[in-house]
């Protein structure tokens, strides 16, 4: 349960979920974040190609890093993971089913996000 006191960070995904690191970074950053910092809300905010890191059982490319597990144990421990409507609607998959706990979401509670954070990371 967040506090008052409780730092929020927004971490804000541009990438596509594989061929770039960004994702998977910013994935291992919220991770860290909630690992070392317990006073710490993370919400992370999917836009453009990143929102098809909300979807389930992807099959993974040799050699690549599983998002679907990263993203779980951040919802696990209190983040929150929301990707733009617009964009899923965009890419035709805003009526697809996504990775349990990511929810789908708009500009305005982008806006509230943003508005609310201490701190903006922007992978």
């Amino acid at each position: 349960m967040i506090k008052d006191k409780d730092m929020k960070i927004l971490i804000v995904v541009n990438d596509a979920p594989y061929g770039t690191e960004k994702a998977y970074n910013a994935f291992r950053m919220a991770m860290a974040l909630q690992k070392n910092h317990e006073d710490v809300k993370v919400n992370i905010f999917l836009l453009a190609d990143s929102v098809f890191c909300a979807l389930p059982n992807q099959k993974i490319p040799k050699g690549y890093y599983n998002l679907e597990s990263m993203i779980k144990s951040i919802l696990n421990k209190g983040g929150e993971i929301k990707l733009c409507g617009g964009c899923s609607q965009a890419r035709a998959i805003d009526e697809m089913k996504l990775i349990d706990g990511v929810q789908l979401s708009n500009m305005n509670e982008f806006a509230r996000w943003t508005y609310e954070a201490d701190k903006i990371l922007n992978f």
